[in-house]
Formats: structure tokens, C-alpha cells, sequence
């Protein structure tokens, strides 16, 4: 029997700014969904923790400097193979602290959106429904002095 995964897991950040917007970006041309908008992150690899993996996402893609410790899952979605591309399970990560200023570092646009803004825009469907099951507060930066898990 061939040990080939039979699903991909996934992770992407709830990133939100000091007024309430989150941020997104568009997929490349080429890549799964190229020219929709999704919350970044991307694959976990192999024996990678999924909060670890979503912090190196976030410096690869964005330039942004993020501590698993300041992610909580919030929420997931899944989606089906097909031929040979194995199911996705997409997990949503809210990630309440960051550092740096966003870059699209291969190339993606990249953008802060309200909720009725990233509403209107294309998206991946796994990410439109996340973001329709998203809460309207409490996924902003964290307080300063708030103790870290």
C-alpha cells in the first residue's frame, strides 16, 4: 500500500488592523486559485507544527513576524480531492500580535479589507466561507500587557 497522503493539511491567518480591516492577498497566477483573494499562509510540511508552519508562511509571503503562541484556531474548512490532487482541510488561525509592515514578497498584491469589502471580492471558496463564518470582533491585535499563552 502506497503512503501517500490522502489529504493536505492547510493554515491561513486572520490578520486584523487597529480598525477592524483584515488582510488578504490574491493568489498568483499559475497556483491553486491564482487571481482569488485568500487569507495568507499555506502548507504544512512535513513534521511541521501547523501554528509553525503558519508563522513561516506569513514571513515567506508578507514579511511579517508573528508568534504561534499568539494564534488560536478559530475555525476550518475542507474541501475534496480531485484526480490527483488529495482533500484540503484548511484551518483559520486568528493571529492577534505581528510585526513588520506587509510585502507581497512573491509577487501578490495584498490589501486590508473590511468585512463587506473582502464580501465583494473573488475569493477562494474555502475562504469565502470562512470568512462568512468569522466574528465581527475580538480577533484584533492584542492588548499590550496581556499575558501570552
Amino acid at each position: 500500500m502506497e503512503k501517500n497522503p490522502t489529504w493536505l493539511l492547510v493554515v491561513a491567518a486572520a490578520i486584523r488592523d487597529d480598525s477592524g480591516r483584515l488582510l488578504l492577498q490574491q493568489a498568483l497566477p499559475g497556483k491553486p486559485h491564482g487571481g482569488l483573494w485568500e487569507f495568507p499562509g499555506g502548507k504544512v510540511e512535513t513534521e511541521e507544527n501547523p501554528r509553525l508552519a503558519l508563522a513561516r508562511e506569513l514571513a515567506e509571503e508578507l514579511g511579517l513576524t508573528a508568534n504561534p503562541a499568539d494564534m488560536a484556531a478559530i475555525g476550518f474548512a475542507d474541501e475534496g480531492g480531485q484526480g490527483s490532487r488529495p482533500a484540503i482541510v484548511l484551518i483559520l488561525y486568528a493571529c492577534r500580535a505581528w510585526a513588520g509592515d506587509p510585502q507581497g514578497r512573491e509577487g501578490q498584491l495584498w490589501g486590508w479589507f473590511a468585512a463587506d469589502e473582502a464580501a465583494a471580492l473573488p475569493m477562494a471558496p474555502m475562504d469565502r466561507a470562512l470568512l462568512a463564518a468569522l466574528p465581527s470582533e475580538g480577533l484584533g491585535p492584542l492588548p499590550k500587557g496581556l499575558p501570552r499563552a
